[in-house]
């Protein structure tokens, strides 16, 4: 029997001593769940093969990249998708520590509706420590969450559980860039799937850390991968958040999600994009609605234009 399960992630490199440490907390929660979850890590950065043969979890190290050497959501879930059969997949940054009713909310879910898309926010905690996943570890570590952690804006995702049936095309988005997760939700919205927001069922916490890991210690969002990403998610109209989910699961019931009237407007502009295809239309509606964003947007988006041609230029020397 296949597992219920397959969670799969591209590691940053385990070489900065915090990152590893945040990384093999979160993976010995994930090996926490049982038998029922299947974990691949994916990539080939320093540290990968040796967390995945001390955790028991597949390694799959061929996975493609851009130019820039960054390896590619589209490969990325790919390979997930490849490991074994199972009815559900999942993806989760690798930094995230899951709690066991992961497994339970997303089977829940799975009863009730054939296509779905789950998102949520996460709880941001300082953790410098390594944590034990054994014995009675559940209440203590949630207690702590909901004490010292502070609950994360609600402009993206880090885990998305998704049919084996969904999501089988992706763009070559650039993994740890911004902008591909918004897509996930837009994708979802798109195809008429079921966008839930398990935020108030769902706790998640984000090991916090820094941006060392990335070129020139800079956050994802001034790198002009996300730029690139923002242009194969087709523009700043597909960037949702979780105020754009459909749906949103609150004490185990499935129901509508609550707009107020910011949120109906926001659903306004956005239908003839979602129901037709017709980015225009919302464009157009967006620049009606807020001409003062919109002439923001317009010299940002000249401005990233910019960036990415210089990097373009840079890497093909």
């Amino acid at each position: 029997m296949p597992p219920v399960l397959t969670l799969f992630t591209a590691p940053k490199p385990f070489t900065n001593p915090h990152i590893a440490l945040i990384q093999h907390n979160a993976l010995r929660s994930w090996k926490a769940m049982g038998s029922d979850v299947e974990v691949a890590l994916i990539g080939s950065e320093e540290g990968i093969a040796e967390a995945a043969a001390e955790y028991g979890f597949r390694h799959l190290p061929d996975v493609p990249v851009n130019q820039l050497g960054t390896p590619l959501i589209s490969g990325i879930f790919q390979l997930g998708r490849e490991v074994n059969q199972s009815p559900l997949l999942a993806y989760v940054n690798a930094d995230i520590i899951l709690f066991p009713d992961f497994l339970d909310v997303a089977q829940k879910v799975a009863e009730k509706l054939p296509k779905f898309l789950l998102v949520g926010q996460r709880w941001d905690l300082e953790v410098t420590e390594p944590l034990s996943f054994e014995s009675e570890w559940v209440d203590p570590l949630r207690r702590r969450t909901w004490r010292d952690g502070k609950l994360h804006v609600r402009a993206g995702s880090d885990y998305f559980v998704f049919p084996r049936v969904c999501f089988q095309e992706i763009p070559d988005f650039s993994v740890g860039r911004a902008g591909w997760d918004n897509w996930m939700i837009f994708k979802a919205r798109r195809e008429g799937w079921a966008v839930v927001d398990c935020s108030s069922d769902l706790d998640i916490i984000h090991q916090n850390h820094d941006y060392s890991h990335l070129p020139g210690g800079q956050s994802h969002y001034r790198l002009p991968e996300t730029g690139e990403n923002i242009r194969l998610a087709g523009g700043y109209r597909t960037i949702f958040d979780l105020d754009d989910a459909s749906h949103r699961l609150a004490r185990g019931t499935i129901e509508p999600m609550p707009r107020d009237r910011k949120g109906k407007l926001r659903e306004f502009q956005n239908r003839p994009m979602l129901k037709r295809g017709d980015f225009a239309m919302t464009q157009a509606l967006f620049t009606l609605l807020h001409p003062k964003k919109a002439w923001v947007e317009f010299w940002k988006n000249r401005e990233m234009q910019k960036t990415m041609h210089a990097s373009r230029e840079l890497g093909s020397k």
